[in-house]
């Protein structure tokens, strides 16, 4: 049998979002520009509502590593590559800045019509109109539930059938147990080992940019 380098799991988008809320992951772009256009963003949550396949994301869970300045890197998930994916995630559902290319800080609001099953990129006229649910990170950063999600948007909309509109509203909501694949590289795999990895898929997608990032983390680490 070939000894497999990786594997292959299915997370939940939640369980993505707490990654990033409790910095277990480690994304290499978060202070480098966001790339993918406000559009791009609607598309790819669009595709997590209806159940769409996204791509992989590929991480590195190196629990024994030493970060320069003393930080200890217990717990934490390298990401390898997807990063535009997670910074998505992390703009759309948790409401976080991103820097443009411009170096300039924005939000990225996603707005849903449960009526059509709609997304939009917010925009003034949609923040002033009741049948939209201007920004859907409000959904994912509350702890309200489905049913109270159902109760506000009735209250904002008069002769609304709340029978109707529990479906798309249960479906926007419940994005956050759809999955997302993730390859993660093996733990023991040494520090060379994983630049050979990296660098072969940069040659082959030519859109990583990791290895840098990594050896700038990276203090000291004892190879197998």
């Amino acid at each position: 049998m070939p000894n497999s380098r990786y594997s292959l799991h299915q997370y939940s988008v939640d369980t993505l979002l707490n990654w990033i809320r409790t910095a277990e992951i480690v994304i290499p772009e978060i202070q480098r520009p966001f790339v993918w256009s406000s559009n791009k963003v609607r598309d790819f949550i669009d595709s997590l509502y209806h159940g769409y396949p996204v791509g992989y994301l590929i991480t590195w869970p190196k629990s024994d590593v030493s970060l320069r300045g003393g930080e200890s890197s217990t717990r934490e998930r390298i990401l390898i590559d997807g990063q535009q994916r997670m910074m998505a995630l992390r703009a759309a559902l948790l409401g976080k800045e991103v820097l443009t290319k411009k170096y300039k800080t924005q939000q990225i609001q996603i707005a849903f019509h449960p009526d059509t099953e709609r997304f939009a990129v917010a925009t003034k006229a949609i923040r002033n109109d009741p049948e939209w649910i201007s920004d859907i990170s409000a959904v994912f950063n509350s702890n309200s539930g489905l049913l109270q999600l159902v109760d506000a948007y009735c209250e904002r909309n008069d002769g609304v059938d709340r029978y109707e509109i529990v479906v798309p509203l249960r479906r926007l909501y419940e994005i956050q147990n759809n999955s997302i694949g993730v390859i993660e590289l093996s733990a023991d795999l040494n520090i060379n080992t994983t630049m050979e990895i990296i660098g072969r898929l940069n040659r082959t997608s030519g859109h990583l940019h990791t290895v840098d990032f990594i050896r700038s983390r990276i203090a000291a680490i004892d190879s197998p």
